[in-house]
């Protein structure tokens, strides 16, 4: 198959859209559309990987949990990426849950044709631990934000990121998800949000934030954003829209 025969308009997973023909060819036959409902599980902790998503539209967080139940998102995919990385670097499950945070849709491949696909292609293989080294620099960016930043710096860099990946200037997010995603609790959470909402960066309504002012989030975010995404950039390339 030849980058011609391929209609790259029916993708807007950004991974898919770059992948070479011959290994998009691979993956192709084993390619399900879903829907991405809130809350889906789409890793379970320690347990065999089902299949692998790329995700279309909407959002999955990948969630540690301390073994006392206290819980606080590491990792953040959209449409840039996909869940079950474990999968490319050679193993069957992952430490962390992803589970949707914003709904939306996927390309779903289980994890057998997966597999396959790799063992046939070194360059498939290669070509998505790009994607994990980007990932790996946006859990260690988190870890730091987590350990030296404000609440509403913390809030202001993981706006910007959704901004990223959602179109539109409007989040369907609750203060309890917004808790697990900061690791706070949600008083903290209503009051970070008040603040960003005093300094006319957002609109908060129950269930949604509205952005109104990306640059003044980018500036409240005090440096914590950027280094993931100029890492996507330089490995995967600059995210085009869907």
């Amino acid at each position: 198959m030849t980058e011609s025969d391929l209609d790259r308009n029916q993708f807007q997973n950004q991974l898919l859209l770059r992948m070479s023909a011959d290994d998009l060819a691979l993956l192709e036959p084993h390619m399900q559309r879903c829907e991405l409902p809130l809350r889906m599980m789409l890793v379970t902790p320690n347990v065999a990987i089902e299949a692998v998503y790329f995700i279309e539209q909407g959002i999955g967080s990948v969630v540690a949990r301390t073994t006392s139940g206290r819980d606080a998102e590491v990792g953040f995919i959209g449409f840039e990426g996909m869940t079950g990385s474990t999968l490319v670097m050679g193993d069957d499950r992952a430490a962390h849950a992803c589970f949707v945070q914003l709904e939306g849709e996927a390309i779903r491949i289980d994890a057998a044709p997966f597999n396959a696909a790799l063992a046939a292609s070194p360059t498939l293989r290669l070509f998505l631990l790009r994607f994990v080294n980007t990932l790996h620099t946006q859990a260690g960016c988190t870890a730091l934000v987590n350990a030296r930043l404000k609440l509403e710096e913390r809030l202001a860099r993981w706006l910007l990121m959704c901004d990223d990946r959602v179109p539109g200037e409007r989040l369907a997010i609750t203060h309890e998800f917004l808790s697990i995603m900061l690791g706070v609790r949600r008083p903290g959470v209503t009051v970070a949000l008040q603040l960003l909402e005093g300094r006319a960066l957002i609109r908060s309504r129950r269930g949604e934030i509205v952005i109104r002012d990306r640059a003044g989030l980018l500036e409240l975010a005090n440096g914590s954003y950027g280094e993931p995404e100029a890492e996507y950039a330089r490995l995967i390339g600059e995210i085009m829209p869907g």
